[in-house]
């Protein structure tokens, strides 16, 4: 016979706690800006454990950082080498230039002397005395000029290996200040959670810590609690925000709590060891509880329906023809098949609208003379 009474349904998931908000323990943030792109963790604290602000949290291995720092320091001998080495020929060229720019002032004089001496010669002897006068003016005037070239020239050398022995020095300071981050210390008092890597595994000693993403552990605010789960493609399309939910604790059987949902994923994804898409949902925790800790694992009861009073059957009454809903209906001494309107459904029994009452004998089973018996329909509206 059907019952009359409290209806509900509902999706249960487990689901796993988390901090809404959390403070990130990063590691090296300017890896990638000095050529390091993966870094490994030697050592890290224990999750859980409470840690003041500078306390000491990992360490990461620094071979690599630390081979990065002998060939800078090897290319900063090379860089002050090239300008020791610059610095001498630029002295030696000016020098050059210098002695060639003296002499041919001697020269001038030499000519300007001769060309006084030789007024009261022959014609031929004066205009050659003329000739090379002007000669010797205009070498001068070019050494003069390749000395203006050689100064510039040589400023222009000395500026860039200066250039290049700066550039050496900043790659070897910046790696040095960088081999200070790779000492993780916390940035704020708390306890220390681990962060999960892309395939949901925690982050702990050995694995491998990218530049694009640095953040080692958190410090989570554990006064605003979030229980995240996933829900199966065939449940998801009940659950929407807002939606009462009893949470249970299996740390702690005893204790109940409440929430509600606040977000549920518009897309699916495979998760490790599931073979269908499920879709994130995520639940508030009502209460603020100081036993509650990340990564426990939750017994989510999504409330999708709450009925005070209302007839149901169990779910093996109900069958379908022509996808119409039906029940095998005690009529008399004879049984027929009653269509039946079906309001609500959970995991065992349906609520029926319309086709049955309270008193009414239904069959659990199929009868053997199933396809013989009449087919009675609800009068139409």
């Amino acid at each position: 016979q059907p019952k009359v009474g409290p209806f509900r349904v509902t999706v249960t998931t487990a689901g796993e706690l988390q901090a809404k908000n959390s403070i990130e323990i990063q590691g090296p943030t300017n890896a990638r800006r000095n050529g390091i792109w993966n870094m490994k963790i030697l050592k890290l604290i224990p999750e859980g454990t409470e840690v003041d602000s500078g306390e000491f949290v990992a360490e990461l291995d620094k071979s690599e950082l630390t081979s990065k720092i002998e060939d800078a320091q090897l290319a900063i001998d090379k860089a002050e080498s090239q300008y020791e080495q610059a610095k001498l020929d630029c002295t030696l060229s000016l020098a050059n230039a210098r002695n060639d720019l003296i002499n041919r002032h001697f020269s001038l004089e030499e000519k300007e002397l001769y060309k006084e001496q030789s007024q009261y010669e022959a014609p031929s002897i004066v205009r050659q005395a003329e000739i090379d006068l002007e000669k010797t003016q205009r070498a001068l005037k070019q050494a003069r000029a390749n000395y203006q070239t050689n100064i510039l020239q040589a400023q222009a050398k000395m500026r860039e290996v200066e250039a290049e022995l700066s550039k050496r020095k900043n790659n070897l300071r910046d790696y040095e200040k960088l081999v200070q981050e790779f000492r993780i210390t916390a940035p704020e008092k708390g306890m220390v959670i681990y962060v999960r890597e892309w395939d949901g595994k925690k982050r702990t000693e050995g694995s491998q810590v990218s530049a694009w993403q640095p953040t080692v552990a958190t410090l989570p605010d554990l006064s605003d609690m979030e229980s995240v789960t996933y829900v199966n493609e065939v449940d998801i399309q009940k659950v929407t925000k807002g939606q009462v939910v009893e949470i249970g604790l299996d740390a702690d059987p005893q204790k109940q709590l409440t929430g509600s949902v606040t977000s549920v994923a518009n897309i699916g994804e495979q998760r490790p060891n599931s073979d269908s898409k499920v879709f994130e949902v995520r639940i508030q925790v009502n209460e603020a509880d100081s036993t509650l800790r990340p990564a426990m694992t939750t017994s989510n009861t999504i409330i999708v329906a709450n009925v005070d009073s209302a007839l149901f059957i169990p779910l093996e009454c109900l069958h379908t023809q022509d996808s119409l809903s039906f029940v095998y209906l005690r009529n008399g001494g004879d049984w027929v098949k009653q269509q039946v309107n079906v309001a609500l459904m959970n995991e065992d029994d349906a609520i029926i609208s319309d086709g049955i009452k309270l008193t009414d004998e239904l069959m659990l089973s199929v009868p053997a003379d199933s396809d013989e018996l009449p087919f009675e329909t609800l009068p139409r509206p």
